[in-house]
Parts: structure tokens; sequence; C-alpha cells
């Protein structure tokens, strides 16, 4: 039978905030672990007020056992002493005393008792006159005595039977007086009455002065410790504070640094270790300072060279041009050796000017000169586009084109030609390399991204190739031939396309496995991908020998490896 609804209804609502008790405590406990992670200075502080603490604390101990040993030491050595006299003044008495009766000895024994409980050490003193456990009874028998609030049953056996069986010596026990356990010190010896015979006399003295001033010196170094780590705390948190803030102020200044700001510099303040450090860092930082500023007009003068140069070679590249079409159009004239120079003059040509527009647009990217005109568009007509367009040259290599993509539009805001021409650059490097097999173009989408997905299974990459292949220029085989007519710089400025709108490009590949290129573009200019609806190893190589992590490593940018 269920509960009731209002009880389950408790039981829900009390779940509930246990749940969020329990998060609390265990966000609370992430941020002092974060804390501690990331401040040198708490670390600095808490570890030195625990080390204190600890030294405080065994010190202490130390001195606490010191002084408890002592009072006790002390008191012993008075009670034994003043217990002797006692023995010897009621033996005494006893043995002076002239008595013929059982009352008489009964009145002396009382008479004596009462003179014994006078003031003793610290003025506290108890005694007992106890018949003794193995006394035949012969004679007249004294009842138990004792001061007031004291019993046979407060002294220990033990100690009774070594009073009684070394009757000529004192012994001494510590025991636990009444039900509240006041410790006390219990002296015992023998003494004998007149027609009684031996009887056991305790000498019980208080401790509870010597207690007082224990517990009194332990709450005096109590206090004293506490007081002790807290100054200690706050002058570990002082100095830690003085000797770090270099160390801060370095910091916020590579920070600085790091963000283009290479003007900045740490202040100097006398001739220490902490200002040598200063000068080192200054030092380093206008040392850095020069070598970018080199750099950057060194890339400068690069990128302009390129930039020029291109330019430049426009104009004959032109001429030659002209005049390759008019010898390739006459090529039927010539001889054949002839002929097939003109084919391959014009052949190379149009390699040369591909070059030349690649050189151009690689420097605009340079220059930061490279501008984005997105709009809405389906990501499936670029794919045919880009088909098509390397339709021939897959069928002249006798590879497949295999297509798959949503029966629905894939709509997002890109800039169309430059999408086209990473997907033209993506489906030409699968054909190249592909050795004639099929080459499999996956198209998908979720709410945030569209992806692309083009994978051949053609002689693939090794590990160590991965993180080079958007370089320009390289090749994975630097023996293999281009057939294809390619500048080498095809997949560089696919990467630069991808990140102008702030997309991914990754790649898969095993050697004789194929490659598998993944571009992921957001459905909205400027949005941040958080993830890809496709991923870049394929299905069948779930655990990835040489693929690259997905997560953007800046600015939303993807990670970037392939091949040329």
């Amino acid at each position: 039978m269920s509960p009731p609804a209002p009880a389950r209804a408790r039981r829900g609502v009390g779940g509930a905030v246990g749940r969020r008790a329990a998060g609390a405590v265990l966000r609370a406990v992430r941020g002092c672990g974060q804390r501690w992670r990331s401040s040198l200075q708490l670390r600095v502080v808490v570890l030195t007020t625990a080390l204190c603490l600890a030294v405080i604390g065994g010190v202490g101990s130390f001195l606490l056992d010191g002084i408890g040993d002592g009072l006790l030491a002390e008191r012993q050595r008075a009670a034994m002493a003043d217990a002797a006299r006692g023995a010897r003044t009621a033996q005494a008495q006893f043995d002076a005393a002239s008595t013929s009766s059982v009352a008489e000895v009964d009145q002396l024994a009382g008479d004596v008792v009462s003179q014994l409980e006078g003031a003793g050490p610290d003025r506290v003193r108890g005694v007992l006159l106890l018949r003794s456990w193995d006394r035949a009874v012969d004679g007249a028998v004294v009842p138990d005595l004792g001061s007031e609030g004291l019993s046979a049953t407060d002294v220990p056996a033990a100690l009774r039977r070594a009073v009684t069986q070394h009757q000529q010596e004192q012994h001494l026990q510590i025991a636990a007086l009444g039900a509240g356990g006041d410790p006390a010190l219990v002296v015992g010896s023998t003494v004998t009455l007149p027609r009684a015979g031996a009887y056991e006399l305790y000498f019980v003295y208080s401790l509870a002065n010597e207690q007082r001033t224990l517990d009194l010196v332990r709450t005096t170094f109590l206090g004293g410790g506490i007081a002790l780590v807290v100054l200690i705390a706050a002058v570990a948190w002082f100095v830690a504070r003085v000797v770090l803030e270099p160390v801060r102020q370095a910091a916020g200044t590579a920070e600085r640094l790091t963000s283009g700001r290479l003007e900045e510099r740490m202040p100097v303040r006398g001739n220490d270790e902490l200002a040598r450090l200063a000068r080192a860092f200054n030092e380093m930082a206008v040392g850095m300072q020069q070598h970018i500023g080199q750099l950057e007009e060194l890339s400068r003068l690069q990128r302009r060279f390129v930039s020029d140069v291109s330019h430049e070679l426009r104009t004959p590249l032109t001429t030659i041009r002209m005049a390759g079409e008019v010898l390739h159009d006459a090529r039927a004239d010539f001889d054949p050796a002839v002929a097939r120079s003109a084919e391959l003059l014009q052949t190379q040509l149009d390699r040369f000017d591909t070059l030349l527009a690649d050189l151009l647009e690689i420097s605009r990217f340079d220059a930061g000169a490279a501008a984005l005109e997105a709009e809405p568009v389906d990501v499936r007509s670029v794919v045919a586009r880009a088909i098509g367009f390397a339709g021939p040259l897959a069928e002249s290599r006798g590879s497949e084109l295999r297509v798959s993509w949503p029966a629905v539009a894939c709509p997002a805001e890109v800039d169309t030609r430059r999408i086209e021409r990473v997907l033209r650059n993506l489906v030409g490097n699968a054909v190249e390399h592909g050795e004639g097999r099929p080459i499999e173009i996956v198209v998908v989408g979720d709410e945030a991204a569209v992806a692309v997905g083009v994978r051949d299974h053609g002689v693939g990459l090794a590990a160590d190739d991965l993180p080079r292949v958007f370089d320009r220029f390289w090749r994975a085989d630097p023996a293999r031939a281009r057939t294809t007519g390619g500048s080498g710089l095809g997949l560089a400025i696919s990467l630069e396309d991808t990140r102008l709108h702030g997309g991914w490009l990754q790649v898969w590949g095993e050697p004789g496995r194929g490659c598998h290129f993944v571009l992921t573009l957001p459905r909205r200019a400027g949005a941040v991908l958080v993830s890809s609806p496709l991923p870049v190893v394929p299905v069948e190589f779930r655990e990835p020998v040489a693929a690259l992590p997905a997560p953007p490593s800046e600015g939303g940018r993807g990670p970037a490896a392939g091949r040329g």
C-alpha cells in the first residue's frame, strides 16, 4: 500500500532539500579546492600555520607532561614523609598508653585517629585505621576507624596486600575516592595497638589542588597556543603577501605582454633578490619586444614581397598565357613532339595561374584583409556544386562519388565562394589520394552546426604526418607527383577559410585505411562551436590511433591537421 499523497510530497521535498544541501557542500568543497590550487599565498599561510600548530602542540604536550610529573613527584615525596611522621607519632602514643580494657583501647585508637587528621601537606589529609586481613582474632578487636567520608573500600586491595605482606615498609598508591573518582595518594603502613595487635594505618592525601594547578596550566597553554597560532598565521599572511607581491606583478605583466601590450614593465624597488628578478624580467621583456618587432617587420616584408611578386607576375603571365593559347590552338599543325610541348606548356600555365591566385589569397589572410561575406544558404547546394566540379576528375581516376545528405534543407550563414572552395579542395584531395576507390561525402546537421565529411579509402596518413597536413607546400610523400595540378596551398587556404567562419576543419587518417576530413560550420555567423554533429573518427575506428581532439584550441577554432 503506497503512502498518502502528503507523505510522499513531504518525502519528495525533503529529498530535494537534501540534494540541494549536498550540492551546496560539493560546490563549496570544489571552490575550496580551486582556491587552494590557485593561491600560493593561501598554501603558504595554511602550511605554515599547520606546522606551527603541530610544533606548539608537541611542545605543549611535552611541557604539560613534565609539569604534571613534577607536581606528582613532589606531592608523593611530601606525602611519604608526612605519613612516616604520623605513623611514628601514632606508634609512640600506642606504646606509651596503659590500657586495661577493650573500651580503653577503642578510646585510645579513636583519639589517635582524631589527632592524626590534622593539617598535612596543603592541609588536606585523611586517616584510616583498619584491622589487618591476616590477623588472628586472639585479643581485643578495635573496629575500623577513619576520617569522615573515608571507608575501607577507598583503599585499593593491592595496597592492602602489600602493607600486610611487608609490614616494616611504607607503601604508596594513587586511588580514586568516592563516586566522583577524585584522585588521591594513599600511603599505608602498620602499627601495633595494645591488646589488639597489628593494624593497618593509611594516610589519604587529596590531589585536587595539584589537579587544579595542572588544569590551570593546561588552560593557559591552550589559550596561549591558540593566540600564538593566530599571530603566526597573521604574520605568515603578511610575509607571504609581501614576498609574493612581485610574483603577482610579474604574472600580471606577463599576461599583459601575452595580450600584446609589449610596453608593459615591472616596477623595480631596491637592490634585493626581488629587485633583481624585476630587472631581469624587464630586460627579458625588452629583448622579447625587440625580437617580436623584428619578426613582425620581417613578416610584413615577406607578405608584401609575396603580394608584390604575385601582382607583378600577373602581367608577364598574361602575355605568356596568350602566346601559349595560340600555340595550343595551333598544335595540330606541329609535329607530335612540338604538339606535346604545347600541351604541357598550357597545363603548367594553368597550374602557375592557380598558384598565383592561391598566393594572393594567402597574402590576404596573412595581412588580415580577408573579409567574410556570409549569407543564408542551403549547404547541400554548395556540396552539389563542389561535387559537380570534381566529377570529371573522379571519373578519370575511376573513383565513385557517393553522396549522403538529409532530405530537408541544411541552412547556414556562410560565404558560398569560400566554402565551395574548401569542399572542392577536400574532394579533389580525396580523389587524388583515393587510389581509385569510392569517395564518401556525408552532410549532417544539428541545431547549432552543419558538418560535411569527405572520406576516401586510399593511401591514408601516418600519425606523425597529421599535425603537418595544413602546412603550406607540405606533402606526405615528396616523391609523389601531382597529377591534378595542385598548388600545395589548397588545404592551407581551406583551413583559413574555415577559421574565418569560426568553424572546425578536422582530419583522421591511418596508413592504408584512407582519410576522413570533417568540415564543421556554425549555422549562424559569429556563433561559437561546442561540438560537431559528425565525429571525425569513422565508426569502424572509434578507438582512434591518429585522430586529433575535437575541442577548439583558440577563439572557437577547431583542431587543424591534414595532408597536402
